[in-house]
């Protein structure tokens, strides 16, 4: 496993004294992986300066889940491998929701729809755009490749999983939208990442990425911090 520490207290603000450690929110990130050049690219943005959230830092699309991500119906839902390891952290209604929440954020943040044709008469509000043309997510195009707690002395903190996807499974893979929360959009070989500006989570998942890439058999992470420690284990 990778031995990088994951968030490091110098990384962001943290927690008063004696202010209780709040309880993570569910979120979930997408790593698109886009192999049409020299090397294997992903897709990041730069998050917006006036952000109090990590301000400037290069990050995945991702973001929190919403009411919405357990009420959409998919083209294509997850392979069994995945579910199963996403079940071992969550049932599996929030396992799926999880995964949906991922694609949606990508759509929200950079335009880019991980999709495919479906008949799907019911759409929550918050998907009807990425719905639109009647596509519908493609879950089977996902993969689960690490999950990571925020540690308890930040003063925000998120349960995340780290999804990733062939960039070739989208609709395009042009960015159509730079959303609020990010100022800059571009595809990086990894080389080019681990040299950006990167939250020490993005650097630890950018690492298991190329794990993965070494060794496609590699099963995914969870992190997190345990009694001021930093633990990993195998999903």
């Amino acid at each position: 496993m990778s031995k990088a520490t994951y968030d490091k207290p110098a990384d962001g603000a943290q927690k008063s004294a004696g202010q209780r450690a709040p309880r993570p929110r569910d979120a979930s990130t997408l790593i698109l992986l886009r192999r049409d050049g020299a090397q294997p690219r992903v897709l990041m943005g730069r998050r917006h300066a006036s952000h109090k959230f990590m301000p400037d830092k290069w990050v995945f699309p991702g973001g929190a889940v919403d009411r919405d991500d357990h009420r959409v119906p998919a083209a294509s839902e997850l392979r069994e491998p995945v579910l199963q390891s996403l079940m071992m952290t969550a049932p599996a209604a929030r396992s799926r929701a999880l995964a949906l929440a991922a694609v949606r954020e990508t759509f929200e943040e950079a335009g880019l729809r991980l999709a495919k044709p479906a008949d799907t008469p019911r759409t929550p509000p918050l998907w009807v755009e990425f719905m639109e043309g009647g596509l519908a997510p493609d879950l089977s195009a996902l993969d689960l490749i690490a999950r990571a707690i925020t540690p308890p002395y930040r003063p925000r903190r998120f349960d995340a999983r780290f999804f990733t996807a062939e960039a070739d499974r989208l609709v395009s893979m042009t960015p159509s939208r730079i959303s609020g929360e990010l100022e800059e959009i571009a595809w990086v070989d990894l080389t080019e990442a681990q040299a950006l500006d990167l939250p020490s989570v993005t650097r630890f998942v950018l690492q298991e990425l190329e794990h993965r890439l070494s060794d496609p058999t590699r099963r995914p992470v969870s992190v997190k911090y345990s009694r001021g420690s930093q633990k990993l284990e195998t999903l």
